[in-house]
Parts: structure tokens; C-alpha cells; sequence
């Protein structure tokens, strides 16, 4: 079986097969590439000639094939990313890169559905069965699809090693993630909106931020993070910046830094019982000592490495080749057994379904709406 991973960057859209768990296809495509013509993404796709896609997922949703599917631009726009077109609109306008993301998955949804190819979407931390409810109170971003991915690679991997209990911290170019792995189910996870400031994201928001700035749309949660201080996209010139001590681009780069620490100590500590293994992967790994830097942060004891890849990977994200895994096992592939014990197909319901406040009572009905009017046997 061939086995397509879709993993939708903030900077690349990298396509990943796999063929018995081990990778024997790689393409990365630029965002901004796909979001003028999703037909290069797709037509990608197609080239790589695989029994089963896993497209992109966004926020993500129970297990859904695209032949479920009756409204794919509904499905795109308010289920996978939680958005309306009005917002997506807007921040396209403003060349919003976390935007453009969300433009270029839409669109790819549904040439995929158009194209009638065999694809599937998959949930995110949030929905799994696995992860006890007290700790989905009032969160979303528990991790998004494509962190999920990331902590089913790194369970893959740990497996063959005898790991069975961990923390996968996912370092992207948007936003960071600390999941927790334990007895080789996933319990725990706090997603880029929630773990702290990242390089574009704001992180987790202060109330009375919030309360004063007023308004807010998708738009906003891309803005607020580590490169506004620093006055650069590029993730190499902010690190020499932090390197080199010139404010305020350290201190905010620190603190990128120090909210993953927080977060892998309390997803050890807390929700794995003091497990300290930790695995690192993303596009910030890559700069020069940022491992040791976290290490620093880190009480003594805690081991923390690089997340290995897949056999036949050498260029593709972690993330990609997490899809591609999914995919595998939900179509009965060398990976089904992995992916049944992760919880994966049981997953239930939608994101918004653990926020208690009043306020997003009429948000979380039209997502439920949307949800059940855009596929064919909603799993609510």
C-alpha cells in the first residue's frame, strides 16, 4: 500500500509516501506557491500515485473520508480551520502568511474532493478518546492534525526502541506544541495557541488583553509572536538575534523558549508522572544549540534528543510522515495496529465541544451544524 501524507506548513507543504513504514517518495512545495494555484499541490498528489491520501486537517475532525463529504469548501473553511470566508478573505488581503495557509488548504479540500481521490481527514488531540475530558476543558488547541501527526511518528519510532511513555515537543515555524505519550497512548497535549508565545502566534492571551483590543478575527492569532520583536520572518536571523542579546528580540525569543520548557515539565511532571524523555522535532530544531538552550530550562535528569525520522526520509517534515502513517493504518496498512491504539479512529465530536463559556454556546452550535451538514454520518 502507498500511503500520501499532506502536512500544510505555514512555509511549505511538504507530500510524504509511505510504503510498509518506510518513506519512498518526498516533495515539498512552497505555501504561497499553492495559495496562488492549488492545482501544483494537487497535481503533486496525484503524481505520487498513492492507494490513500491524508489531507490536510487543520484543527482537525473525527475520522472523515472524502467520499462523506457534500459540501468540501464548507467542510475546509468552518470545520478543518474554524474560520468563515469573510476572515479568510481579509487576511489574504493583508498578506497574512498564517492566512495564506488557511486559503491554500481550503482550496486543496476541495480540488481533492473534486477530484474524487481516495482521502481522508483525521482528528486532533482534542477529539482522541484517550485523553481524559478534565483536561479538554475549555481547550481547543490541544494540538492541531498536524501535531498529532508529529506524536505519531515519535510513537512509531519509540516503539521500536521499547519507549512506550514521553513528551514530543513539535518547534514549527508558527507555532510550537509539548503532547504527552503514555504507555503508547496519547493523554495530554498543549497546542500553539496554548503553550506559549511561538515565532508568528501571540500564544495563550492575558483576558484583559483580550478585553482591550476587542474584535479579534483568525487573523489575529498569527500575529503577537516572537518576529514582531524582531523585526525579521526569518527564524535564523531572530536566533542570532537571541544569540547576540539585542532587545527586544532576545527577551521575546526567551520567551519562546521558556513557555516549551513550562510546557514539557508540566505535561511530564503532571500528566505523565514524571516520565523525562523528551523528543524535539520542527523547523526550529535546526538552529544552531536551540536543543541546548532548552536543555538549559530544563530541571537536571530530563532527556531530551531529536526525533528520528522514518527509513528512506531525508527531506520531508516530521509531520508529513506522520500523515502518511495515519493514512496507512486507517486504510488496514502495516500501520493499523499503531493507529487503533492511539485512538484514532474512535475519535468523536468536534473542538469547541469542552468550552464551558456562555460566549461561545452560538460558535459551538455552528460548528456542530456545519460539522453535520457538510458529511455524511457526523460522528457528534
Amino acid at each position: 500500500m502507498r500511503a500520501l501524507g499532506v502536512d500544510p506548513g505555514t512555509k511549505s507543504f511538504d507530500l510524504v509516501v509511505v510504503e510498509e513504514g518506510r518513506v519512498v517518495w518526498e516533495e515539498s512545495i512552497e505555501t504561497g506557491e499553492v495559495a496562488r494555484d492549488p492545482g501544483v499541490l494537487v497535481d503533486s498528489i496525484l503524481s505520487a500515485d498513492a492507494d490513500v491520501v491524508a489531507g490536510p486537517s487543520g484543527y482537525g475532525v473525527p475520522v472523515t473520508w472524502n467520499r462523506d463529504i457534500v459540501d468540501a469548501r464548507r467542510f475546509a473553511v468552518e470545520v478543518l480551520l474554524l474560520s468563515t470566508e469573510m476572515e479568510i478573505e481579509e487576511g489574504v488581503r493583508e498578506g497574512d502568511p498564517g492566512i495564506m495557509v488557511y486559503a491554500a488548504l481550503a482550496r486543496v479540500v476541495e480540488a481533492l474532493w473534486r477530484g474524487r481521490v481516495e482521502a481522508v481527514y483525521i482528528p486532533s488531540v482534542v477529539l482522541l478518546p484517550t485523553v481524559p475530558a478534565r483536561r479538554k476543558v475549555n481547550r481547543v488547541d490541544m494540538g492541531t492534525a498536524d501535531k498529532l501527526s508529529v506524536a505519531v511518528l515519535a510513537t512509531r519510532l519509540a516503539r521500536r526502541v521499547g519507549v512506550r511513555s514521553f513528551a514530543v515537543a513539535e518547534l514549527g515555524y508558527g507555532y510550537n506544541a509539548v503532547i504527552g505519550v503514555e504507555n503508547g497512548r496519547i493523554v495530554d497535549g498543549l497546542g500553539g495557541t496554548v503553550l506559549g508565545p511561538g515565532l508568528l502566534t501571540i500564544g495563550p492571551v492575558d483576558g484583559e488583553i483580550a478585553a482591550l483590543a476587542g474584535g479579534w478575527g483568525r487573523r489575529h492569532v498569527f500575529r503577537g509572536g516572537a518576529f514582531e520583536a524582531c523585526g525579521t520572518l526569518n527564524p535564523e536571523e531572530a536566533w542570532e538575534k537571541y544569540v547576540e542579546g539585542e532587545e527586544p528580540c532576545a527577551s521575546a525569543m526567551g520567551a519562546v523558549l521558556e513557555a516549551v520548557a513550562r510546557g514539557i515539565v508540566s505535561i511530564c511532571e503532571v500528566s505523565l508522572g514524571g516520565v523525562r524523555r523528551v523528543y524535539v522535532s520542527g523547523r526550529l530544531t535546526g538552529l544552531p544549540s536551540l536543543i541546548d538552550e532548552l536543555k538549559k530550562l530544563l530541571p537536571e535528569g530530563y532527556l531530551v534528543e531529536p526525533l528520528g525520522l522514518l527509513e528512506g526520509a531525508a527531506k520531508s517534515k516530521h509531520a508529513a510522515q506522520g500523515y502518511a502513517l495515519v493514512a496507512e493504518g486507517l486504510a488496514g496498512g502495516s500501520s493499523k495496529r499503531l493507529i487503533e491504539d492511539l485512538g484514532i479512529p474512535s475519535a468523536r465530536g468536534t473542538v469547541l465541544d469542552h468550552v464551558l463559556h456562555p460566549a461561545l454556546a452560538p460558535v459551538r452550535e455552528r460548528l456542530r451544524t456545519a460539522y453535520a451538514e457538510s458529511v455524511r454520518g457526523a460522528k457528534l
